[in-house]
């Protein structure tokens, strides 16, 4: 029987420098192959580097490289599997305060939340809403996009802007 194949994403958002080396190797590893990722400065956190590397692999491979990333202090990263004929797509997002948070993904790479999750958050939320939508925002990993979401943006060529909530 052959192997179904998917493809996605490695983003490091922010790595020390020094760990630089050892997560092409890490992500190597799960891939099978050396990679050599382009370092770019990440200018939210002076020092650290960044880097995006698009993989190909069966299904699971996305797993096996989150793994294989996990437990690095001082590290932020997401990795993507495109969903394909025999699998849903997933996305995992790591910091260091938050540690790893899993999402299945749709076709366009939006988060699917299960019944079964939604059930779970009614129950919890006993009809209070405010227990809702923060149960709601677990599942959709939203403090993790929160902390994400600056160094997803930040490039050489594009000045940082912190945005805070108002009201």
């Amino acid at each position: 029987m052959a192997t179904s194949m998917t493809r996605g994403v490695v983003m490091i958002h922010s790595a020390p420098r020094a760990l630089c080396p050892h997560l092409e190797w890490a992500v190597g590893r799960a891939l099978g192959r050396a990679v050599n990722f382009d370092w770019v400065d990440q200018p939210v956190l002076p020092g650290a580097r960044r880097a995006e590397y698009f993989w190909s692999g069966p299904i699971g491979t996305g797993a096996a490289i989150t793994s294989a990333m996990h437990g690095w202090e001082h590290l932020r990263f997401e990795v993507t599997e495109d969903p394909s004929a025999t699998s849903d797509g997933a996305r995992w997002m790591h910091t260091p305060d938050l540690g790893i948070h899993h999402a299945q993904t749709d076709a366009a790479g939006n988060v699917v939340v299960g019944e079964d999750r939604i059930r779970y958050a009614m129950e919890l939320a006993a009809r209070d809403i405010h227990d809702m939508q923060r149960e709601l925002q677990v599942a959709l990993g939203s403090a993790w996009d929160d902390e994400l979401e600056p160094f997803r943006h930040a490039s050489d060529d594009a000045p940082v802007v912190w945005l805070h909530k108002v009201g």
